[in-house]
């Protein structure tokens, strides 16, 4: 069954919002040199020191890459965009301590409420498939972006992929990660619980590029990993690349 993007905002109430900047940067190890790399990747894809709308799904929480892609890049402006009031409300105190919110449109819903005529330069969505229940949903949210960004545009995909069951070693190194920075056993189980609650990703790296690649991109390409997460570049093929 599908998950509604309605009930994967649902898990990120205030309480997981408040501690979201800590907990998200245990999670995932690395969590600042991805976001760091993220915005490298767009600007190598887009050109050093070119104006650009990016659009940013899921930017609630930390709103990190916002942050990566500002610093490197004066003239870009963006679209925050996620359905989890709490988690866009802790992004915009990131925005405001960083003095971004003038650069910064913040929209409190889903990437269809924006208009459909929107003409982005890029787009990132980090942290978000694998909260998504079936293939069905995680394909909505593709073509969603797919269909406000420009031809040939890169998108910046991240998440976790496999089936967690399927990897113990890596999920029982993840739980080592929880206890190294302290936690107890537990407190580990309890991490674990939450982080898995709803969690739903793509099962192999080929069915993220299968996701892709239905949805109007072209091949991605794997620039960062840490444990079940990667992070990818993919680009918007045209019409006549598309159907060729």
């Amino acid at each position: 069954m599908t998950q509604p993007a309605t009930d994967a905002a649902g898990k990120f109430d205030t309480s997981r919002a408040n501690e979201y900047a800590r907990q998200s940067r245990i999670a995932l190890a690395g969590y600042d040199a991805c976001h760091d790399l993220s915005a490298c990747m767009l600007a190598a894809s887009l050109g050093q020191s070119r104006p650009a709308n990016v659009l940013v799904v899921g930017a609630g929480g930390t709103a990190q890459e916002i942050i990566a892609m500002a610093a490197l890049e004066p003239d870009w402006h963006f679209t925050a965009v996620d359905p989890s009031g709490p988690m866009l409300d802790a992004a915009t105190e990131h925005l405001l301590a960083n003095d971004l919110l003038s650069r910064t449109h913040v929209h409190l819903g889903h990437v269809e409420d924006l208009p459909a005529d929107a003409s982005f330069d890029a787009a990132t969505l980090i942290g978000v498939l694998h909260h998504l229940g079936g293939d069905e949903a995680k394909q909505q949210i593709l073509r969603s972006i797919q269909a406000r960004l420009k031809p040939g545009a890169p998108l910046i995909v991240a998440g976790n992929h496999y089936a967690y069951a399927s990897q113990p070693l890596l999920l029982q190194a993840w739980s080592q990660r929880w206890r190294q920075q302290g936690a107890t056993a537990d407190e580990v189980q309890a991490k674990l619980g939450k982080i898995l609650q709803g969690a739903d990703p793509p099962h192999s790296e080929a069915a993220v590029q299968a996701l892709l690649h239905g949805a109007g991109f072209g091949d991605a390409t794997r620039f960062f990993s840490s444990l079940f997460w990667s992070a990818w570049l993919t680009c918007k093929l045209s019409q006549a690349t598309r159907f060729a």
